[in-house]
């Protein structure tokens, strides 16, 4: 026989009332069954339904009829104050935000097990594998991957008065010239991959050719009204940024100067481009960003879109293909950034 929970309309709709509005997930998972049993639900759907065992539903269906609502609250609230207190939450959230070595462990990560003796080092508190998991959902940690950086070599002072430069300069560019963001990007036949939506038991393929294939674009960025122009070749030399700076001379005929915010890579100083600045009577001016400072050139957020949209877990079979995929997703976004421009100045 199923379980039965005698409840009258009105009764139910208060119930789902008072279910959806607990704050404890264990605590509302309890009420969420008895609402479900209350509306004629068997133990066996409910358990499936909420991703329980049956031997929970049932449990919970007969501390309700034991004890009535107060069955389904948490029977440890007479226990006294909760060990993992303010100040357990402070050492946690301290712990993680560093790194074990910073606290004279020598394992480089953290493991529960290791947090777990940090702060009863710290607070005396032991905490069981399951309460520290609890803390660290309270506190919204999580396990991913640390991102690799190279610090500037240069002193601090001198890369951010370097970096407030720039800044002025993009955002006021001098009459009658263009402040543009510059930089290359590496278009790989090998599909990188990346996270996506898939069912449970199922995981995507994403095949991929074996033998790569590389194609490079030069970029640049207008940070005023979001346009970019581009060039691609099939090696990152002096030619293809001498090729993209042919093409902003043509693209910006008016202007009495481009300015270009970029990185120190070799091509872009190399003996042939300043060659070819001499021949340009001083209309391309050049600002090297400081050494290893990649998110204050803004052009690179336009690249790591161009592979979350485009490259990332790709499926073309040739690189020219993937290289065409490419140039339309940059041609329709400076298209739309020509209309926004364009919708700006209307209104103004």
């Amino acid at each position: 026989m199923g379980i039965v929970i005698a409840m009258n309309r009105a009764g139910k709709r208060a119930w789902w009332r008072r279910a959806r509005g607990r704050r404890d997930a264990d605590e509302r998972q309890r009420y969420l069954i008895i609402a479900y049993l209350a509306d004629g639900a068997r133990s066996p759907a409910v358990a499936e339904r909420l991703g329980c065992a049956r031997a929970t539903v049932v449990r919970v269906a007969q501390r309700y009829r034991r004890e009535g609502e107060a069955g389904l609250w948490d029977h440890r609230r007479g226990n006294g104050p909760s060990k993992a207190g303010p100040a357990v939450l402070a050492c946690l959230t301290r712990a993680v935000a560093s790194t074990p070595q910073a606290y004279g462990w020598s394992r480089p990560t953290w493991t529960q097990e290791l947090l777990s003796r940090q702060l009863a080092q710290e607070t005396g508190v032991s905490l069981s594998r399951q309460t520290l998991g609890r803390l660290l959902r309270r506190i919204r940690a999580r396990r991913g991957r640390p991102r690799p950086v190279v610090r500037c070599p240069w002193p601090a002072a001198q890369r951010a008065a370097r970096v407030a430069v720039l800044r002025r300069l993009a955002t006021h560019p001098p009459p009658g010239t263009v402040v543009l963001y510059e930089d290359e990007v590496d278009i790989h036949l090998n599909p990188k991959l990346g996270y996506d939506w898939m069912l449970r038991g199922q995981q995507k393929l994403v095949i991929t050719p074996g033998k790569n294939a590389k194609r490079y674009l030069a970029g640049a960025l207008n940070p005023e009204t979001g346009r970019v122009l581009w060039v691609a070749g099939e090696r990152k030399t002096s030619d293809l940024f001498l090729a993209l700076l042919e093409r902003l001379l043509d693209q910006y005929p008016a202007a009495a100067r481009i300015h270009l915010i970029l990185d120190n890579y070799g091509i872009h100083t190399s003996q042939r481009v300043q060659a070819a600045r001499a021949d340009w009577a001083g209309r391309v001016a050049l600002h090297f960003l400081p050494p290893y400072c990649p998110t204050e050139n803004r052009i690179e957020r336009l690249w790591l879109d161009v592979h979350a949209a485009v490259t990332r877990n790709h499926r073309c079979p040739t690189i020219e293909a993937l290289l065409a995929a490419v140039e339309a997703w940059l041609t329709a976004r400076t298209d739309a950034a020509r209309q926004r421009t364009s919708q700006r100045r209307e209104a103004a």
